[in-house]
């Protein structure tokens, strides 16, 4: 199984790139590029360049899940006979047909939510709205949640439910803030998608690991076109579909490797450690807006990355570094199920150094540069 899922990588991958790459031109004649600033918001100068490369993202993604969907549902054998060794898990596939197709809706009006917001700005207040109808609709129906173990406690399950949507909502919106400059949140997106995949292959999650290799591999194909030099942006349309799917596969991933007798009480902490740096930034921007009496949800030039640049670091060089800082965390991230308590204590201090160099950067450049 492990091959048949890495596989999946190359199909999301080449329809992630052949979309994009057609959406570029169609948008370019349209006319459909990096627009200006709105009301109160504070960005780069816009660049002529379209961005609406969120629809191949999404399109990476939508179709061979909508074919997977198709085919067990009209025609199961059709894939055991073209791969065999999916025999033996052809009924739990069928069994997750419901969570597939809530999966595939949910990042279906995630993506139409960013495409519109993309053209003619829709307020943080609505898209917010949205964000939450669209997580607590799919957690509820799919009991995907984080904590059920509390469910006997005070607040039940509804308390697990609550958190979840939080959880949703700041993976989403971590992910979209990081779409900040050049690759930078395909590149991110991608690392911690292939770190989460990785966790779901040794825990034998062969459903959440489908779902996160069509995330890299349509994160990998967009990241093509879009790695510095861009020649298309993700938009909304793409951040909140990739966001999305990295927060409901965190949460329904268990992090439990096959074989494994007791599982280690630290392993939940796995989706914290692989996303320690988008987190980072969502949560340091907010705090700095907030701080200003500013609204936490309209943009500005005041993210980790953007204090790289202020530090004399070029654009392709914070993200290079960005990324660096990622692959060490979800690396760790990775390894921390396996791990006893002292060895998780090892890999925490790592993440939190890690988080505390940032720190240090960040403050040295906003000492060194006024804000902007």
């Amino acid at each position: 199984m492990h091959a048949i899922v890495l596989a999946l990588i190359l199909p999301a991958f080449i329809i992630a790139l052949a979309a994009a790459a057609l959406a570029r031109r169609v948008s370019t004649r349209l006319g459909a590029l990096d627009s200006a600033p709105r009301p109160g918001q504070i960005k780069a100068p816009p660049r002529r360049i379209p961005n609406t490369g969120g629809i191949g993202i999404f399109l990476g993604l939508a179709i061979p899940l909508a074919a997977a969907i198709l085919a067990l549902s009209l025609a199961p054998d059709f894939i055991t006979s073209i791969a065999p060794s999916t025999r033996v898990h052809l009924e739990g596939m069928i069994e997750r047909l419901p969570v597939a197709i809530a999966v595939l809706a949910g990042l279906t009006i995630l993506h139409i939510l960013g495409l519109i917001d993309d053209r003619k700005p829709l307020g943080p207040i609505l898209k917010l709205a949205v964000m939450l109808a669209v997580a607590a609709a799919v957690i509820i129906f799919t009991q995907t949640r984080l904590l059920t173990m509390f469910d006997s406690h005070v607040g039940g399950s509804w308390l697990s439910i609550a958190l979840t949507v939080l959880w949703f909502v700041v993976i989403i919106n971590a992910i979209n803030f990081i779409d900040n400059m050049d690759g930078l949140a395909a590149g991110v997106a991608a690392i911690a998608a292939a770190c989460l995949l990785a966790s779901a292959l040794i825990a034998g999650q062969w459903f959440v690991a489908a779902l996160l290799a069509l995330t890299l591999g349509s994160a990998l194909g967009f990241l093509c076109l879009n790695f510095p030099p861009a020649r298309i942006f993700m938009g909304d349309g793409g951040s909140l579909v990739l966001g999305f799917l990295l927060a409901f596969l965190s949460v329904r991933a268990t992090y439990i490797p096959q074989g494994l007798i007791s599982p280690q009480p630290h392993a939940f902490l796995t989706p914290l450690v692989i996303l320690a740096v988008p987190l980072y930034d969502f949560i340091s921007v907010v705090f700095i807006r907030l701080r200003q009496g500013r609204n936490p949800f309209i943009g500005d030039l005041q993210h980790f990355s953007h204090r790289l640049v202020q530090r004399g670091l070029s654009p392709r060089s914070a993200v290079l570094v960005i990324y660096g800082c990622t692959v060490v965390t979800a690396l760790g991230g990775v390894a921390l199920p396996t791990l006893a308590p002292w060895q998780a204590t090892l890999i925490g201090s790592q993440t939190l150094l890690v988080l505390l160099v940032l720190a240090l950067l960040e403050g040295s450049a906003s000492r060194s540069s006024p804000s902007p």
